[in-house]
């Protein structure tokens, strides 16, 4: 028998005004599988006459957020206005009520994501985040779900569409930095400022959430190492093509594997570019499009495709979140598998210093006889070997890029050594590290 159930939303942007467009448009497709008629009640936002990509009838708009949550006839909330500030307030008192809470706020669940799950908890609801991580790609429930069985021994993900454009374009065009960026900025492929973007915050969000479902144990967002895209140039790519590799910007969550420790549950959290195999899958991710590669000890290698922004993939994972609350309310249900229930209770992140990679190292230097012969000297003090190295020829006296490829070293060393390489008289401007993933 089907059951009618109320919907109220908060916030009629992009994304709202996506979902309400989507749900007039597959709204009988969607209780005909569910067997719930999904009514939207109420749509709470910011100004009457702001710009939407589809119109919301006026009649179902109202300028107070209070009175969608507290309406009585409402069942289940979406949240959809980002930041961190009012949305939390508007999830917690959602909560309180006992309404189940649908959010694509992945900075909000970033911060506070450990008190709304609690909050969830004590007052017998359930909060669902689908739309928070890439969009349209069913990535949190098969990691919660469709992985519940596997321990997840690696997890890397092309997770922000703006970087893997302007990476995308470098590659194709040959193109600098400066100049893509600024191109996709006036295509509406980057925000102005782009920092949340191209600095890897975006992707920090992003990876936290999805390292906290893969490992049991909430990560805190401080303890995620981040670097963006910013000193990647042409001849980063350049150099890292001729090497038979591609240069994107990952998060990465990797199990790590250390007998003598204490702590059996040791996972590397981290954002930055990589170089990876030119032939691996993720290598031909391009443009907006995200991908996230899952390795499990028992399904083995998985991969995860599609568009992880914009109005209508965001929307699609709202609806699978609608379907699930409107199911668990039809029947009663407010037990799923937990988010983020411990099942290593002495999981921690390991500090970016002791993650152990290999290199690709871009210095300017001089072009003079003895200059490989001083920095092979502080690399070899500090025990980091030298697998390749690549040396355009240059005039007599001239400055020419020296590019190395290095073994395996920790982090931290390799960050010392290259603070004492970077101080030599004929090194011009900072070194360039970027480490090289080989999905091993």
């Amino acid at each position: 028998m089907t059951r009618k159930v109320h919907l109220g939303m908060i916030g009629g942007g992009t994304v709202g005004s996506g979902v309400y467009h989507a749900l007039h448009r597959n709204g009988r497709l969607l209780s005909s599988r569910i067997g719930v008629e999904v009514k939207i009640h109420r749509i709470a936002v910011k100004a009457f006459e702001e710009p939407r990509p589809y119109e919301i009838p006026r009649g179902l708009m109202t300028t107070d957020w209070q009175s969608v949550v507290h309406d009585p006839q409402v069942n289940i909330i979406a949240e959809l206005v980002g930041g961190t500030g009012l949305a939390r307030t508007m999830i917690l008192a959602a909560l309180k009520l006992g309404k189940p809470v649908i959010t694509a706020n992945k900075a909000l669940l970033s911060e506070h994501g450990e008190e709304l799950f609690a909050a969830a908890r004590k007052y017998g609801t359930n909060l669902y985040y689908e739309a928070a991580v890439c969009g349209g790609i069913p990535i949190i429930k098969s990691l919660r779900e469709g992985f519940v069985g596997n321990r997840i021994a690696a997890l890397y993900g092309i997770v922000n569409g703006t970087c893997n454009y302007i990476l995308t374009r470098m590659k194709l065009e040959g193109a600098d930095f400066d100049a893509v960026l600024a191109d996709a900025q006036k295509q509406g492929y980057a925000e102005t400022p782009p920092d949340l973007d191209i600095d890897g915050w975006d992707s920090q969000h992003k990876i936290g959430i999805l390292a906290s479902l893969a490992h049991g144990f909430w990560v805190s967002p401080k303890r995620i190492h981040v670097e963006g895209i910013r000193p990647i140039s042409a001849l980063d790519i350049k150099f890292a093509g001729q090497l038979g590799y591609t240069i994107k910007l990952l998060g990465i969550v990797k199990q790590i594997r250390n007998p003598k420790s204490e702590i059996r549950n040791r996972i590397q959290v981290s954002v930055y570019p990589a170089l990876i195999p030119s032939g691996h899958v993720l290598a031909d991710v391009n443009h907006v499009f995200n991908a996230v590669f899952v390795r499990g000890d028992v399904v083995g290698d998985t991969l995860f495709y599609g568009r992880g922004a914009g109005k209508d993939a965001t929307a699609s994972a709202v609806l699978s979140d609608l379907a699930d609350a409107a199911l668990d309310l039809k029947f009663g249900t407010k037990h799923r598998v937990p988010p983020f229930v411990p099942h290593e209770r002495d999981g921690a992140v390991l500090p970016i210093e002791q993650v152990v990679s290999r290199y690709f190292v871009r210095l300017n230097v001089v072009d003079r006889p003895g200059v490989l012969a001083k920095i092979s000297a502080i690399l070899g003090a500090a025990r980091i070997g030298i697998s390749s190295v690549i040396q355009p020829e240059a005039h007599e006296g001239g400055s020419v890029p020296l590019i190395l490829m290095l073994h395996d070293a920790p982090n931290g060393a390799v960050t010392r050594a290259l603070a004492r390489i970077g101080r030599l008289p004929v090194v011009k401007g900072r070194p360039v590290r970027i480490r090289v993933e080989s999905f091993e």
